[in-house]
């Protein structure tokens, strides 16, 4: 599932293709907004809050989508053969003279007034992204987990009501950089260490998300996700999965045997 990076650069891009031109064409191909006439509007913004993207219109409307497994926003040319996004998996068109947003197996999306986006998003903890993190986001996070108790500590970031942005990569990516065991019980770590695993989270979505306006998704490196029996860029020990959570909603868990065992060295 696309994470907070790629959530943040997506609606760069859609912000930066609509916003302030008047649709010309607009289509949402979802059974309870499928009358909904966008025609004529003018986007005045487009957010990402988490996994989640919120599309601003001028007359006080937001359109929510949410990727899920699968989705994507694409946008192309106007004029161009692939604006006609005539596939049947093509669940909205918002176009400008210029560009067209097509998006593509879209998991989720609605129609709400702008108002209530608050209502709406009242179930995620704070977005790992927002500017504000550090001053009201980080305090509401680390409040949020101490109700965790003994929950695995790779469950816990995977839990969008603790903090929105983080999934299967940068859980494993934040607790290697940390060195710590994917399973050890969150009321294990003292409020700074949780503090430091959270920052650094932070940090390495931030930083996915300057490589990819530089150079595109996907040019991160990464130390431990995907690297199933590829050696440690620590230690050379094969790198292992697991699992998080339980059916149906399990996820893998890439990690370190040695330099994130139960007992780890400080």
């Amino acid at each position: 599932m696309p994470e907070g990076d790629v959530l943040r650069l997506t609606a760069e891009r859609l912000d930066q293709a609509l916003r302030g031109g008047p649709l010309v064409r607009a289509e949402l191909r979802w059974p309870n907004v499928g009358g909904a006439e966008l025609t004529g509007r003018t986007v005045t913004g487009c957010v990402s809050y988490g996994k989640h993207l919120l599309t601003r219109f001028d007359d006080d409307r937001t359109l929510h989508t949410h990727l899920r497994m699968e989705g994507a926003w694409r946008v192309v040319p106007t004029d161009g053969r692939a604006s006609a996004a005539g596939h049947p998996q093509v669940r909205a068109v918002l176009s400008t003279a210029r560009w067209t947003a097509v998006g593509w197996r879209l998991g989720m999306l609605d129609l709400l007034r702008t108002r209530d986006e608050p209502r709406l998003l009242a179930h995620l903890g704070p977005d790992v992204l927002a500017a504000d993190f550090g001053t009201h986001g980080l305090p509401e996070a680390l409040d949020r987990w101490q109700a965790q108790g003994a929950r695995p500590l790779c469950d816990v970031l995977l839990d969008q009501a603790i903090v929105a942005g983080l999934g299967t990569i940068w859980m494993a990516e934040s607790l290697f950089a940390r060195r710590l065991h994917p399973w050890a019980p969150a009321d294990s770590l003292s409020e700074d260490e949780v503090r430091g695993l959270l920052v650094t989270a932070r940090r390495l979505v931030g930083g996915s998300v300057e490589i990819g306006r530089r150079q595109g998704l996907g040019e991160v490196p990464r130390s431990v996700h995907g690297r199933l029996g590829k050696p440690c860029r620590r230690c050379r020990t094969p790198i292992a999965v697991g699992q998080a959570n339980e059916p149906p909603y399990e996820r893998p868990v890439f990690w370190c045997p040695t330099c994130q065992a139960v007992s780890r060295p400080a």
